[in-house]
């Protein structure tokens, strides 16, 4: 008799509050056995997980002590093989600089069946919190989505953005942006070229600070901040509004 199949189901929980969450997502995670989920993930969406299910955090920050991936996809790969319902929670959307191609390859290469939910990603969340766009006619053609570290440390190549009609989304930067901001004025950027910094996208206490290329990295400095930190730099930035509040989560619209 052949054991029973279980399946890995790699998840995204969008940029923090639970409404966020698409239907799929929520599904998911009612259905879950085991839940494996992010750092980032906020309490409001903690508070949906099934009485019934084992909960496993398996938080990544950046510069800090953080579980390895490799552990990671052990621990996936023994418990679906098991015949469980594994929930991979991440925050944002899996396949945005959330390893979900690396996942899915040593989970598929084992034998595991495995499927994405996608989530809304923070680029996404913060523009729509604080009022820009992340394109604007004759402003804003494109829209590059980066990270600030590689498996080599910092990102150094920044040629593809520096045209000004990109709106560079800046994922896991904040340790970095001193070398990353230099980079790109060397690069050709505009050292007035307009900058925000979005900490606690779509969380309670979230808020924006204002700045262009040049004052990022010392107002980001001044800030002494451990949040969660997301930076867009391009002119579609220049009508961000600061202070803009998160509102209350409200699940019973969905549930």
């Amino acid at each position: 008799m052949q054991p029973p199949k279980g399946k890995v189901m790699l998840v995204g929980a969008g940029p923090g509050s639970a409404d966020l969450l698409t239907l799929r997502a929520l599904r998911a995670i009612e259905g879950a056995d085991i839940i494996l989920h992010d750092a980032l993930i906020g309490d409001d969406v903690c508070a949906l997980f099934p009485a019934n299910a084992r909960i496993i955090e398996v938080g990544k920050r950046g510069h800090r002590p953080s579980t390895p991936q490799d552990f990671i996809n052990r621990l996936m790969a023994r418990l679906a093989l098991q015949g469980r319902t594994v929930v991979r929670l991440k925050g944002g959307d899996p396949s945005v600089f959330g390893r979900a191609a690396e996942e899915r390859a040593f989970l598929e290469a084992r034998g595991v069946a495995v499927e994405v939910v996608p989530g809304v990603t923070t680029a996404s969340a913060a523009a729509a919190q604080f009022s820009f766009s992340l394109t604007a006619r004759a402003r804003a053609r494109r829209v590059l989505l980066a990270t600030g570290r590689t498996l080599q440390g910092a990102e150094q190549d920044w040629r593809a953005a520096a045209d000004a009609e990109t709106t560079l989304c800046l994922y896991m930067g904040c340790a970095d942006i001193p070398r990353i901001a230099g980079d790109l004025i060397k690069a050709g950027r505009a050292p007035d070229t307009p900058a925000v910094v979005a900490i606690d996208v779509e969380r309670p206490g979230a808020r924006l600070i204002n700045a262009t290329l040049a004052s990022l990295a010392a107002k980001l400095s001044d800030e002494k901040t451990t949040a969660p930190v997301f930076i867009a730099i391009g002119d579609a930035c220049a009508v961000s509004r600061e202070h803009f509040p998160c509102p209350e989560p409200r699940m019973e619209a969905i549930a």
